[in-house]
């Protein structure tokens, strides 16, 4: 952990939208720019301390459009002191170039996701040129990338990015293990603890995010092994069997709690900042 940062902060991101469930299908999704303001407020009042984000349109379909896009980041940071992370997957259906204009839009940080993965019925395409060009462009722009790692596959082929082309923008390493998606590696204590062993000696941090009902045991395991976490309606829309989440923010609630029994505390934006090699807002 950076010297500035306490070792016992807690980096909690919030993923509140994603691109998969429908506005029909859960109303509480947030899904314009208003109520993408209003819920970066309310995660950072909870303990988030970073957003990810995937932006919708008027008709509340995703969309990459750099407008929207610009839109969106502005009104996170008029409400909120979050660091901005774009997702540049957009929908498994965007063109590869149009992920690429994700950082015209001028985020803190991207998602950068180190390999094509069967998700569900659909392709999750990341081909390895397309990963080389994205993680270029981010370093000639400034934004801090967050490896998006969907199985061990993706935990070896960022060893090979960092050999070939260095360390990003701000000179951190911070990756997300992405567990449960059918296609990846499994919501496990034991799929967690095997990616973090081969995690490259250059990787100074690290999440982990749980999807659907492997949010728990992930969340659980991550702290367990002195990772951070991901949480948010992009990867589960129930508290438990049959509750669902009405807002954003009692997801991130639950794991600062989580955090605190571990004698974690939940890092501030600021902090994050410094952790995540961030330049200043």
């Amino acid at each position: 952990m950076n010297v500035d940062v306490p070792a016992d902060r807690l980096l909690i991101t919030v993923a509140p939208t994603g691109a998969e469930t429908a506005k029909e299908d859960c109303p509480q999704l947030p899904t314009t720019p208003e109520e993408i303001a209003e819920t970066a407020a309310a995660c950072e009042a909870a303990g988030a301390a970073m957003i990810h984000i995937h932006v919708r349109d008027g008709e509340h379909k995703p969309t990459l459009d750099l407008g929207l896009l610009r839109e969106w980041v502005a009104a996170v940071r008029d409400a909120s002191s979050l660091v901005v992370q774009l997702s540049t997957g957009g929908s498994v259906h965007d063109p590869l170039d149009n992920r690429l204009r994700v950082l015209d839009a001028e985020p803190d940080s991207c998602s950068l996701t180190m390999g094509t993965t069967n998700f569900g019925d659909d392709v999750f395409s990341n081909p390895w040129p397309f990963v080389c060009e994205l993680y270029q462009l981010s370093q000639e722009r400034e934004v801090v990338p967050e490896f998006e790692l969907f199985d061990l596959g993706q935990v070896h082929a960022l060893s090979r990015l960092l050999t070939k082309y260095g360390l990003p923008y701000g000179g951190r390493v911070h990756c997300d293990l992405v567990m449960g998606v059918p296609g990846g590696m499994n919501g496990t204590t034991d799929a967690l603890v095997a990616a973090v062993r081969d995690l490259p000696a250059d990787v100074t941090s690290w999440s982990a995010t749980g999807i659907g009902r492997s949010t728990l045991s992930v969340a659980l395991a991550s702290l367990s092994k002195g990772g951070h976490l991901r949480v948010g309606m992009e990867d589960v829309l129930t508290l438990a069997r049959g509750v669902p989440v009405e807002h954003n923010s009692q997801l991130v609630s639950r794991v600062a709690d989580l955090g605190r029994i571990a004698q974690r505390t939940p890092m501030t934006p600021a902090e994050a900042r410094v952790f995540l090699g961030i330049k200043g807002q």
